[in-house]
């Protein structure tokens, strides 16, 4: 009989950023054996045939696509975790994939953008059928979390300033924590339970402007004026006294035949405009008014040609397309100022907008490629740099309900931050919202500056590529203070280390907020002592380090094979593949 050995189940992970670093660190820290590749030639050599996954998560669309393609022709059932942000090619290959998933990054960092820029205190999402709801306040009074909140599930706490331990994030507590006015705490519940209980979860208002046609026409009026020549002004009035005076002077000495006030208003006109003359002329008239139409001709083109310039400056001019958003600017309040029109930023714009709320962009590139969509949304753009005072100040932060800087520079997103504190204050009540790629960054920027609303890129995107990788169900991410949560649902599989385990055996720091079973209905906050069971659907809330740990312990005992069996399978593997490929270039990584 051959020797019997364990599959490793390996992971193969392609990209070289820091998201796709993050995902390999991630679930090798969650047990998983890492084969790092670098393109679709490498898949082969790393076992795709056998892998538990393939994750595709760089920031090239055309390497992801190729590796995610060539993955599921080699090893139909193989998990595939694509990065796309091409919307049209996730939606092909999302049509045609198989198991996995195919994940834009920008559409799962937008939701916790736009919360956190709203200040909303609510998170909401559905599973099992219920609607559930995560809500945050702050803590009214010194107590216990079950005398503040009764039976309300406590997601986490982040002690204030009244706390022996302020700042400190607690995940998951037990309802007999004591918590101190102003704490935040953040609890989870089902929504009708929540509106029983006098907290309600109102869709969020709408505030856009709906201006009417008329207003629209005086705002447009107001703009004009407030970005003409200075000199237009008085050429108008210059160019009016012409024509009136004209017209006064030839109606009281034009002679043969006289002129009534309409003909010699005619007449003028036509003389300043230098349109010719069909009816009347100053062929028969005195010396000194043959004299004074040459001179009107002359003053008449002058003036017109000086009115058609200042006009041409104001409307056909790019300096009037650039100042468009500056003028719109002007007249904003309880706005959303969106610093970034990149794919993230794009998304911000459009969630914004779709739920009817003011939003104002500004953005250094007049060339950029969705200034068409924002066109399209009536959203105003401010083109200039984010780091200079002035540019913020023509945005009227100050006015504005928040403020995201979004831009791809983490070096700029953390400067314009600095000069929006400079010229808000630091204890101001406007939102400032700042991405940034890395975690350990995004901790630095938060702990140094102050400030509250720092949202890493990866932390907000690598749990749904890790979930989808290992079999997890992401429902969703939320933030509470400056440590990202997630809510998913997972299989229990026969023989894992879930199987038969107690709800108190479980990690401390994550929470099961539901049960669904074939035979039954959806258990709600299942007790302590209520056992899990293979086929178990499990919907779980926690730091997502944490999700990812239990997510192990539901994963079905290592497989064994016959070492013919596996030459087998890596012969029949390797048949299949196309004789063009180049040799892989892989290397294993060290077990966990």
């Amino acid at each position: 009989m051959g020797e019997v050995f364990q599959f490793h189940r390996e992971i193969i992970v392609g990209g070289d950023d820091p998201l796709s670093k993050t995902i390999a660190e991630e679930l090798r820290g969650a047990g998983a054996r890492i084969i790092k590749i670098n393109t679709a030639a490498d898949l082969l050599g790393a076992g795709v045939h056998r892998a538990r996954a393939v994750v595709c998560a760089g920031p090239n669309d055309a390497v992801n696509l190729e590796i995610a393609l060539l993955a599921r022709e080699y090893s139909p059932n193989v998990r595939v975790v694509a990065r796309l942000a091409n919307d049209v090619l996730r939606e092909a290959v999302t049509a045609v994939s198989g198991p996995g998933a195919i994940l834009d990054v920008a559409d799962l960092a937008t939701p916790s953008l736009v919360e956190a820029v709203l200040s909303r205190n609510a998170h909401q999402f559905e599973t099992a059928g219920i609607e559930f709801v995560v809500w945050g306040a702050e803590a009214p009074y010194d107590a216990t979390l079950r005398e503040i909140y009764a039976d309300l599930a406590p997601v986490a706490v982040v002690h204030g300033k009244n706390s022996p331990t302020p700042g400190e994030v607690v995940p998951c507590p037990g309802r007999d924590l004591r918590v101190y006015a102003g704490d935040w705490t953040s609890m989870i519940g089902v929504k009708d339970e929540l509106e029983a209980r006098g907290i309600t979860v109102p869709p969020p208002p709408v505030t856009r402007s709906r201006h009417s046609r008329l207003r629209r026409g005086i705002d447009a009026a107001r703009a004009m004026r407030d970005d003409v020549n200075p000199m237009l002004v008085p050429s108008l009035a210059f160019a009016l006294f012409l024509t009136l005076g004209s017209t006064a002077l030839v109606h009281f000495t034009y002679r043969n035949p006289r002129m009534s006030w309409v003909d010699a208003l005619y007449f003028a006109s036509e003389t300043i405009t230098t349109v010719g003359y069909g009816d009347f002329s100053f062929a028969q008239q005195s010396t000194s008014l043959r004299l004074f139409g040459v001179a009107l001709m002359f003053g008449g083109a002058s003036v017109t040609a000086i009115l058609v310039a200042f006009l041409a400056d104001l409307l056909l001019s790019r300096r009037f397309v650039q100042t468009a958003g500056l003028r719109r600017a002007r007249h904003m309040r309880d706005h959303v100022v969106v610093v970034g029109l990149g794919s993230i930023g794009v998304r911000v714009v459009r969630d914004l907008s779709a739920a009817g709320y003011d939003v104002l962009v500004i953005e250094p590139d007049e060339n950029n490629r969705f200034l068409q969509t924002v066109a399209e949304l009536d959203v105003p753009v401010i083109f200039g740099d984010s780091t200079m005072r002035q540019t913020l100040e023509s945005a009227r932060v100050d006015r504005a309900r928040g403020v995201a800087v979004v831009t791809q520079d983490d070096m700029e997103n953390i400067e314009t931050g600095i000069v929006l504190l400079e010229i808000l204050g630091s204890d101001t009540k406007v939102p400032i919202v700042m991405r940034v790629q890395g975690r350990a960054l995004g901790t630095a920027v938060n702990r140094r500056f102050g400030f509250e609303n720092v949202r890493s890129i990866v932390d907000l995107a690598a749990p749904w590529f890790i979930g989808a990788a290992m079999g997890l169900h992401v429902l969703g991410t939320f933030w509470v203070g400056q440590r990202s949560f997630m809510v998913g649902g997972m299989l229990v599989a026969p023989g894992s280390e879930l199987d038969g385990l107690r709800m108190v055996e479980l990690s401390t720091q994550t929470r099961v907020i539901a049960i669904t079973r074939p035979e039954g209905p959806v258990r709600l906050r299942p007790r302590r002592d209520a056992r899990l069971k293979a086929g178990d659907t499990v919907y779980i809330i926690g730091p997502y380090r944490e999700l990812i740990t239990t997510l192990r312990k539901g994963q079905p005992p290592p497989q064994t094979a016959v070492n013919g069996e596996r030459a087998a399978t890596l012969a029949a593997a390797r048949a299949a593949h196309r004789p063009d490929v180049r040799p892989p270039r892989w290397a294993p990584e060290p077990d966990a």
